[in-house]
């Protein structure tokens, strides 16, 4: 892996402040914190496994967007899909969240290194 491709769970490990373990733990709060729009539609009661899963064979064949499709299909409303994407933005947890939340390192050992790691990714793009 190039330093250009480097992901910030990555860059800690290198940096010898988490392990391996620690970024799967973390990455796998985010998966059960960071639902799609799809199961949180599910969740709401508003659409079915089975319409969900219809709905991403149609997003897999045309490259459209979860929601639009879901709108086109006559299952959700905008409203609704409104409604997940806000849902979807406003509780969607970071890494470095996550990483605190689990108690491996302190924000301000987050934030220290969230700078450092930015630093690097800015020299990359130039």
């Amino acid at each position: 892996m190039t330093d250009k491709n480097l992901l910030f769970g990555r860059f800690l490990q290198k940096e010898g402040l988490i392990l391996f373990d620690e970024i799967y733990k973390t990455r796998e709060l985010q998966n059960k914190h960071n639902l799609k729009i799809g199961e949180r539609a599910c969740i709401k009661g508003w659409l079915d496994e089975e319409t969900v899963k219809r709905i991403l064979v149609i997003q897999e064949e045309t490259f459209k967007k979860f929601g639009e499709i879901a709108v086109e299909e006559g299952s959700l409303t905008q409203a609704q899909v409104d409604e997940l994407l806000k849902e979807q933005k406003d509780e969607y947890l970071f890494f470095g969240e996550a990483l605190v939340q689990l108690r491996i390192l302190s924000t301000e050992k987050v934030m220290e290194k969230l700078k450092e790691f930015n630093k690097i990714k800015i020299k990359e793009t130039k």
